[in-house]
């Protein structure tokens, strides 16, 4: 058996997990890669519309998963999660979950003030991913679903640079983008805080799995308890360009697990919303909980 391989995922507890040891003492064997797909850009210039979305943007958490990550355990929102799974890439972890803050941020100057402002107004977000679909999600009180309008702008590198420069008016940010925007002055028009679900692959070994997150469960603790002292683990979070611009002292802690359990319920509410709003298109609409979460 080779070595676990564990990724950072634009969250502190892997950092933490990775350099208090917890993983070490859990019994792992395992290699940290810094570098995920949110740490990387794709295009950070021109603003894609939803139907002409090029060949390096029509690729998000979904398509990225089921063409298998590099990793043991990847995150990514639930219902990308949930998605990849019923397409056959790996199951889902059904033991915990996490709520990353999120937030549809548009300029300090903007005329923009209310969710109902956005009706028709191209919000960026990333293609088949947690800012795509919670967008979606967090719009639709506030609208009818032909009103809300998307623009398919890369990666969270991409959209934050993209709002900064003035080049989208209204981005869908998390993690430690939403933190940057925050921080520079930038305005919340809507919340958009959305689920994130874990994918094990295929070959994963079950007990290190089970050892991965007790470490996980140790550093989140760690986080609830003074997460003033893990805070710096967001820097290599991010690029340079962005790094320099904030003080990471000044961010929230992110992202935060919840080891309990995904349910059939959850799972099936879940594919109930992307099927509805054309967002799955499975052939056998029957639940698939048992074969593809594990429980």
């Amino acid at each position: 058996m080779g070595k676990y391989i564990i990724q950072a995922h634009h969250r502190l507890h892997e950092w933490i997990a990775h350099e208090k040891g917890y993983f070490t003492e859990a019994g792992l064997d395992y290699e940290f890669q810094e570098q995920s797909l949110a740490g990387h850009a794709k295009q950070t210039s021109a603003v894609q519309s939803a139907d002409s979305v090029p060949a390096e943007v029509r690729s998000g958490a979904f398509e990225d998963m089921s063409a298998g990550r590099a990793c043991d355990v990847s995150s990514a929102c639930h219902w990308a999660v949930n998605g990849a799974t019923a397409a056959g890439a790996g199951k889902m972890w059904g033991h915990a979950y996490s709520v990353t803050p999120a937030g549809i941020f548009v300029a300090p100057d903007s005329p923009l003030h209310r969710p109902e402002d956005l009706a028709g107004v191209p919000v960026a977000v990333g293609y088949h991913s947690g800012s795509h679909y919670a967008a979606v999600q967090a719009l639709e009180p506030f609208m009818e679903p032909s009103q809300v309008t998307l623009n398919f702008s890369g990666l969270p590198n991409d959209r934050v640079r993209l709002l900064l420069r003035g080049e989208v008016p209204v981005a869908n940010l998390f993690g430690p983008q939403y933190y940057i925007a925050e921080q520079l002055g930038f305005r919340k028009i809507v919340d958009s805080t959305f689920m994130v679900g874990f994918l094990v692959a295929g070959d994963a070994d079950p007990d290190d799995t089970t050892k991965y997150f007790a470490a996980l469960r140790r550093a989140q603790i760690d986080i609830d308890l003074q997460v003033e002292l893990y805070k710096k683990y967001w820097l290599p979070e991010m690029p340079e360009d962005l790094r320099d611009l904030v003080d990471v002292r000044r961010f929230g802690p992110g992202e935060r697990m919840v080891f309990e359990p995904y349910t059939k319920e959850m799972y099936d509410t879940t594919q109930r919303w992307m099927d509805a709003h054309g967002l799955l298109d499975l052939d056998d609409k029957t639940s698939r909980y048992q074969e593809v979460v594990l429980t």
